[in-house]
């Protein structure tokens, strides 16, 4: 690998064809589980296309949050580039919560609804 350099200003195309090296930035919600106080409710997010279930308990415990909302991006209708949504919430406890597709306004109403549950 080489170094990391920023460009303050736009890259021009010199060539057909050009490399981007990408480094790895903070993982937030691992430093938020981390610091999490008692009466804390943490969530997050996880986007899959395979074996998404067991990825989401993985993040779910290793991340120490509370809730894991995933997102799969096998479900037709669902994820980038629609107004619909389908999504599973993992929770601490051990439930999973499966929901049908809807629009992305009431899957934000379910997120908030489980949420207020675990407070």
């Amino acid at each position: 690998m080489g170094s990391v350099t920023f460009s303050s200003e736009k890259i021009k195309k010199n060539a057909e064809t050009f490399t981007l090296e990408l480094s790895k930035t903070k993982d937030i919600l691992k430093a938020l589980g981390e610091k999490k106080s008692a009466g804390q409710v943490l969530v997050g997010f996880a986007l899959e296309n395979k074996d998404e279930a067991a990825y989401a308990r993985k993040k779910l415990k290793s991340k120490n949050a509370d809730m894991i909302v995933l997102n799969s991006l096998n479900d037709a209708g669902a994820g980038f580039g629609f107004d619909t949504n389908q999504v599973t919430i993992f929770e601490k406890n051990g439930a999973e919560i499966p929901y049908g597709q809807k629009s992305k306004q009431q899957v934000a109403r379910d997120i908030v609804d489980r949420i207020i549950k675990l407070l």
